[in-house]
C-alpha cells in the first residue's frame, strides 16, 4: 500500500493532497510521502512503487545540502523520532515520512524555468514569452533560456488547476518583501541545484519550491527538487529541437497525452509505464544523491 491504511492507522491524516498524507502532532506535523501519482493536476488510479520514498529521501538530500543556503522544515527522518502513534507503522514508514515543522504556507508555487519546455514551450509559440516574460527569437523545444526564469503561479486546491501570475500579482497576494525573498530564494537554490546535478550528468530544466514562514522567517517547505516537482534530463542525450529523455513523470504525462482527452476520469496506467516510472524514479535518486537505491521501508 502507498498510504496507512485509514483502518489500521491510529487516526485518519489531517490533511491530504495529491501525493502526501499529513499528521498534524501538536507542535509538529509528520509528512506521509505515498506512492500516488498526478498529472495535469488529476490523481491517476495507479500508484507507483517506491516513489513515496524516493521523493522524501531525495528532499531530504537537498534539505540537507542547502541548509547553509536557506532554512527549511525538516527535523527528522527517523522513526524512532516520531510521535509515539506512529510506532507501529515504524517499518513502513522508514524512508517516506518526515517529521516537520509547523510553517505558515506562503500561496504561491516558485517556479524557475531554465529551458524551455511544456507549458514554456506552448507559451513561446504564441507570442514570444513564457509567463508573459519576453524571449529573444529563434528559440526551439529544449533550448536552455537566456538565464532562469522566476515564473510563479498561484496554489490551487486539489481538482482545480494552478494559476500562472506575474511577479507584480505575487507582490499583490504576499508583499513585496515576501515575493522578493522567494523570488532570490528560488532563484539561488535553482542555480545551487543545477551546478550540482550537472556533476553527475543531470540537467535540470524546470523546478517548483514552495515556502513557508516559521518564527517570522522564509523557510522552504514540502518538497524540494524532485522527480515530482522538478524535470531532469540526462546531459549526455540532450539535444535542443526535441523532447528530452528524462528521470522524471513526463514519462507518465507523454503516456496521457498520447491516450486521454483529458476528459472526465484519468485512465489506467499500463503497467509498463508504471515499472518504467518506478525505475526512472530510482535512477534519479541514485544519480542524485550517489547512493544506490535501497528501501528503508515497506515497497509496495
Amino acid at each position: 500500500m502507498a498510504h496507512i491504511q485509514p483502518s489500521a492507522s491510529p487516526r485518519r491524516p489531517d490533511a491530504s493532497g495529491k501525493v502526501r498524507d499529513i499528521y498534524d502532532c501538536g507542535d509538529v506535523l509528520l509528512m506521509v510521502a505515498t506512492d500516488r501519482i498526478s498529472a495535469y493536476d488529476f490523481v491517476l488510479p495507479d500508484e507507483i512503487p517506491s516513489k513515496g520514498e524516493v521523493l522524501t529521501r531525495i528532499s531530504a538530500f537537498w534539505f540537507e545540502r542547502f541548509s547553509d543556503l536557506v532554512p527549511n522544515h525538516m527535523l527528522s527522518m527517523d522513526p524512532a523520532n516520531f510521535p509515539a502513534e506512529f510506532a507501529p507503522y515504524a517499518g513502513w514508514l522508514a524512508g517516506r515520512a518526515m517529521l516537520v515543522e509547523k510553517a505558515q504556507p506562503i500561496p504561491i508555487e516558485c517556479i524557475v524555468r531554465g529551458y524551455l519546455t511544456g507549458s514554456g514551450k506552448a507559451s513561446y509559440d504564441r507570442d514570444r514569452t513564457v509567463c508573459g516574460i519576453p524571449l529573444p527569437d529563434g528559440l526551439v523545444e529544449a533550448s536552455k533560456l537566456p538565464e532562469p526564469l522566476f515564473t510563479p503561479s498561484t496554489k490551487a486546491e486539489q481538482g482545480e488547476h494552478d494559476e500562472n501570475i506575474s511577479y507584480e500579482r505575487t507582490v499583490e497576494i504576499v508583499g513585496e518583501d515576501i515575493a522578493r525573498q522567494i523570488r532570490a530564494l528560488s532563484l539561488d537554490i535553482y542555480a545551487a541545484a543545477a551546478d550540482y546535478a550537472a556533476t553527475r550528468g543531470i540537467i535540470i530544466a524546470d523546478t517548483k519550491f514552495e515556502f513557508g514562514l516559521i518564527d517570522g522567517r522564509v523557510t522552504l517547505i514540502d518538497e524540494c527538487l524532485t522527480p515530482d516537482s522538478s524535470r531532469f534530463w540526462p546531459a549526455d542525450t540532450y539535444e535542443p529541437g526535441r523532447v528530452q529523455p528524462s528521470y522524471d513523470k513526463q514519462f507518465v504525462r507523454d503516456w496521457l497525452r498520447a491516450n486521454w482527452d483529458m476528459q472526465g476520469e484519468p485512465p489506467h496506467l499500463p503497467e509498463d509505464v508504471i515499472r518504467g516510472t518506478t525505475e526512472r524514479y530510482r535512477e534519479a535518486f541514485s544519480i542524485i544523491t550517489q547512493t544506490p537505491y535501497e528501501p528503508l521501508g515497506g515497497e509496495a
